[in-house]
């Protein structure tokens, strides 16, 4: 048989042994609360989805599309930006739509990089996050992203003792998996040493609307010069419940973003119009819906947090993104974290991800998605606190 090397290089699929676990015990007949996968559960706004069943209607709107998106999309992502972070940019040369941003990333990588480049991502990480750069034949350096640790101390620390030098710093705030956030102050420093050094800095946003208590994320591209070292990725996944949607863009740098949109014309003809149209509805339409999303996962979050306290696992709330990123209780830190996720579904009922399966800096951990409803988050923790008293 052939070797597929680029194949060899990923590690086994962690998730795919809790995924496996929890339908074999559906299958059983046990109630599994899904806490694992986030993947949410909120439906797409009403007026969204009329407008897509409109689009469908009109079998104009069923030829090729644009691969970079088109024109009124692109315009009206620029628009969105104007009009949250009064970022200017440019709707034909700082902008292209992408299949959601997992498939922006991951066309970026190979547009951006060659064998034996070196690449910084945050870890623990979202998974696409180092390896889209490994399946491009990059090498990745991890930065840990953790409480007791400066990150960027540690990316300039890394960079000073790296070779060769790093091409690209990768991040991403809110941070999935461990909720991490930041400020502009923060980001001021990312662009003065991107700047100095000559890397490129990708950051995903895709939690820029989920954040709780009064804390509102800031945008990379809000520094001045930003767009001068990087891009930012959006996407309409968690912000209008569009998961299943796979809508994305990439903005900022023009020439970033021209590799993206050059390599996007060989590999794919865009997504289905009516989707694009309805985004443009999304993004320029009533946004009541957007803040009413968020408020359900911060008053999941509250239940979660609580829940868990009566359970006796403390836990420090996040102030955005739709995770709640947990310890280990002491009395179980024995365990690594994928044995304690199986022990929550087989004791408790409950699929969590195990942090092991974000990689380095992950172990310890467990992370809960927010994604079911009031009631069946509290029947989960109900069930996480009998496991837990009766190990």
């Amino acid at each position: 048989m052939h070797e597929f090397k680029r194949v060899k290089r990923l590690p086994p699929y962690v998730f795919a042994i809790v995924n496996q676990l929890k339908m074999e015990a559906r299958r059983k007949g046990d109630d599994i609360i899904d806490l694992g996968m986030g993947n949410p559960d909120l439906p797409t706004p009403k007026h969204i989805v009329d407008k897509l069943t409109e689009a469908v209607l009109n079998p104009k709107n069923h030829r090729y599309s644009a691969s970079k998106g088109i024109t009124q999309l692109r315009l009206a992502i620029c628009e969105w930006y104007k009009r949250r972070f009064d970022v200017d940019l440019d709707h034909e040369t700082e902008a292209v739509v992408t299949i959601g941003s997992k498939e922006g990333l991951s066309h970026l990588a190979y547009a951006m990089i060659e064998p034996g480049d070196l690449v910084l991502t945050p870890a623990p990480a979202y998974p696409i996050h180092p390896y889209s750069f490994i399946l491009a034949g990059g090498d990745v350096r991890s930065i840990p992203i953790q409480k007791d640790t400066d990150f960027f101390e540690g990316v300039e620390e890394t960079f000073k003792s790296a070779w060769p030098k790093p091409k690209v710093l990768v991040i991403n705030f809110p941070h999935n998996p461990t909720t991490t956030c930041t400020d502009l102050e923060f980001f001021k420093k990312v662009v003065d040493f991107a700047k100095e050094n000559n890397i490129i800095v990708l950051h995903d946003f895709a939690y820029a609307d989920l954040a709780f208590d009064g804390y509102k994320p800031p945008s990379f591209l809000q520094v001045p010069g930003a767009k001068d070292v990087g891009v930012e990725f959006f996407s309409l996944t968690k912000s209008y419940s569009m998961a299943g949607w796979r809508v994305g863009f990439c903005v900022g740098n023009r020439e970033v973003v021209g590799a993206l949109t050059t390599i996007k014309s060989y590999l794919d003809y865009g997504m289905f119009q009516p989707i694009q149209i309805a985004s443009i509805i999304a993004l320029r339409g009533p946004q009541d819906c957007v803040a009413e999303i968020a408020k359900t996962y911060e008053d999941r979050r509250n239940v979660l947090i609580q829940a868990l306290k009566s359970a006796g696992w403390i836990i420090e709330p996040p102030k955005a993104t739709m995770f709640v990123w947990a310890q280990i209780p002491e009395a179980f830190r024995k365990m690594n974290s994928l044995e304690f996720a199986k022990f929550l579904i087989n004791e408790a009922k409950v699929a969590v991800s195990p942090g092991i399966g974000f990689g380095e800096h992950g172990e310890g951990f467990v992370r809960f998605a927010l994604v079911e409803n009031e009631q069946r988050i509290k029947q989960a923790a109900r069930g996480i606190k009998m496991a837990l008293n009766k190990a």
